[in-house]
């Protein structure tokens, strides 16, 4: 799949068949990317879901289930970094069904297994090739899509993840149903269910436009855009190094470094809030099983929410930075409302807000750093915010607040997301800035 990237003699397409071809293929590239990533969270998630079930029967304690979901994580923030380089250079229909099929077939082999040392190594196997999936997504997004669609485009794909929370569920129910409550057959019913995506995927999927005789998006939308540094972003592939690419368009590039630090930022939140909506709920009154049925909850009502801003980022002109900053604000109020009411009512209303307000951000921020850099850098920056969304985000609001918790009680968990929401917020003010100097570029390259 990385030797798949070599430009194919095609011929290209009539001048009076383009927009019709594009417009047709644009909706292949949308479905193909949006349900492959349903297909990767039911592999991610399906671990997680039965972890209760997996204590039971193959006698593990909570302890070693900790360090296979950990393991998962490191695994996954450290890998997502060198596959999102290795996107960039390669053709990313390939990819991106390579990496679910590989997911699927360790996924598989869980199933068959009850040895904690083997389930261990696969779950880092699963989390290398799953980290596969979201730069061969954002790389396709950014290269199908301009600037003035994209943040629609970019908004349903990421709304992906939160629906694949649910057909993951879905799955494990059909093959409860079907076979008596088999954990082996879990596995292979959320692996089969994947393959099958992958496979119907890859054949409406479309690398990039220029190998089916298409112009570039540049060309095709008759608008230039530039990246932070004021260069022009449309070329898709490049002879340079992954080393010098990572060095000019990521190390040196303080947008990305803002982002960057913004979505982890909003990690902590999301994660801080998510992760514990378990523990924190039943210290308000709510019974064990509702709280657990909150986070799917929290999660699905998100996805409308989050399109809409996609849409109204779009509507605005690209202001992408202006949304977040107005979603983290909001973000700060509901959480005031979130730690210290015990109305239930108001709680949910504000839990049920922070779903949007916390996961419309994260998406744009995530097309924000990818609209910072060259598209052919695009695999490499998702891979460098992704190292620093889990490796430092997520470990903060899970292992840091767990422990935080237990010392200290929930009020020192509150001030540690609080803090991040603020962190984030000031970045956000920074990069509206920022955002205004990259649009003033673009509007004189295009008049």
């Amino acid at each position: 799949m990385f030797s798949f990237n070599k430009k194919a003699q095609v011929a290209p397409v009539a001048e009076d068949k383009v927009a019709g071809v594009y417009k047709r293929r644009q909706l292949g590239v949308l479905i193909a990317t949006s349900f492959s990533y349903i297909g990767y969270y039911i592999i991610r998630l399906v671990f997680t879901t039965e972890q209760v079930s997996i204590m039971k029967n193959y006698g593990f304690d909570i302890g070693q289930i900790g360090l296979i979901l950990s393991t998962f994580g490191v695994g996954y923030g450290i890998a997502k970094l060198f596959m999102g380089a290795l996107a960039d250079k390669s053709n990313a229909r390939w990819f991106l069904a390579g990496g679910l099929y590989l997911s699927a077939f360790f996924n598989l082999l869980i199933g068959f297994t009850q040895n904690f040392f083997v389930i261990l190594f696969l779950m880092l196997f699963i989390a290398i090739t799953q980290s596969m999936g979201a730069p061969a997504c954002q790389r396709q997004i950014s290269i199908w899509f301009s600037k003035k669609t994209r943040g629609t485009a970019y908004s349903i794909w990421s709304s992906a993840h939160n629906a694949g929370a649910f057909f993951c569920v879905l799955s494990i129910e059909l093959a409860t149903f079907l076979f008596g409550g088999s954990l082996t057959m879990v596995f292979v019913t959320a692996s089969v269910i994947s393959i099958i995506l992958a496979t119907l995927m890859f054949f409406i999927n479309t690398d990039k436009p220029e190998t089916v005789g298409l112009p570039d998006i540049g060309t095709y939308s008759g608008y230039v855009e530039v990246d932070a540094k004021g260069e022009k972003t449309n070329k898709a592939t490049t002879d340079m190094s992954i080393w010098k690419i990572l060095v000019n368009s990521i190390l040196l590039n303080k947008v990305v470094w803002l982002v960057t630090l913004t979505s982890m930022s909003f990690y902590i939140v999301r994660y801080g809030v998510m992760s514990w909506i378990p523990s924190y709920l039943p210290t308000k009154g709510f019974s064990v099983t509702w709280a657990k049925w909150l986070v799917g909850i929290f999660e699905v009502t998100a996805v409308p929410g989050v399109i809409i801003l996609g849409m109204v980022s779009d509507f605005l002109d690209g202001r992408r930075a202006m949304i977040c900053l107005i979603s983290a604000l909001g973000t700060l109020g509901c959480l005031t409302v979130y730690f210290t009411t015990g109305n239930h009512i108001a709680l949910l209303i504000a839990l049920f807000a922070m779903g949007t307000l916390i996961y419309a951000p994260i998406t744009l921020v995530g097309l924000m750093i990818n609209e910072a850099v060259p598209n052919y850098a695009v695999g490499l920056s998702s891979g460098f915010m992704g190292f620093f969304q889990y490796i430092f985000g997520e470990t903060i609001a899970t292992a840091v607040i767990g422990t935080l918790v237990r010392s200290y009680g929930w009020s020192m968990a509150s001030n540690v997301i609080y803090g991040a929401t603020i962190f984030a917020i000031i970045l956000l003010i920074i990069l509206v800035f920022e955002e205004k100097k990259i649009r003033a570029m673009e509007a004189s390259v295009n008049h």
